[in-house]
């Protein structure tokens, strides 16, 4: 994988863009001490070189009534055919699983589940998670409470990775 290098004024961007995605480029300008056409051209190269992923807006769960979060770890058994491509497409179907990894320990994936209910997430897991071909253990964390739960890149590790 290839590394980007950045400096000082890309770490400043990026840091008020991951507060602000809608700032125009004019505030953002003046944040940083640049030019309008400066920063629009700095900030078309981070979009260009795939630093800056997408924009999108952050939508609050609780006040669109979904009121259940849990972490879920799989396991899969090994002896299916293309066990792990084949899981990975049925995922993509559930709108429910709103983050997948797969992951070292005990399990193969965690899965970060959103529904409107436990009887939603219930019906989830016992209608098509157990009945997903090859899986073979799931253990849920219900998410009782959020501590943190950050997006993106804190500017503290940008200005790290601006000083490498």
């Amino acid at each position: 994988m290839q590394s980007i290098s950045l400096d000082t004024l890309d770490c400043k961007i990026l840091s008020l863009l991951q507060a602000n995605g809608r700032i125009s480029n004019l505030e953002l300008a003046e944040h940083i001490a640049l030019s309008p056409s400066a920063c629009l051209r700095r900030l078309r190269l981070l979009e260009e070189q795939g630093v800056i992923a997408r924009y999108q807006a952050c939508l609050s769960h609780e006040k669109l009534g979904f009121e259940l979060e849990a972490f879920v770890h799989v396991s899969l058994r090994h002896d299916l055919e293309s066990w792990h491509e084949k899981f990975a497409r049925t995922i993509q179907e559930w709108p429910e699983v709103v983050g997948a990894f797969v992951v070292t320990g005990e399990s193969h994936y965690v899965l970060r589940v959103l529904t409107p209910s436990l009887k939603h997430y219930s019906d989830f897991v016992l209608q098509r998670l157990y009945k997903a071909p090859g899986v073979m253990d799931i253990r849920s964390n219900i998410v009782l409470q959020k501590l943190k739960d950050e997006i993106g890149v804190p500017a503290e590790l940008l200005s790290a990775v601006a000083r490498a």
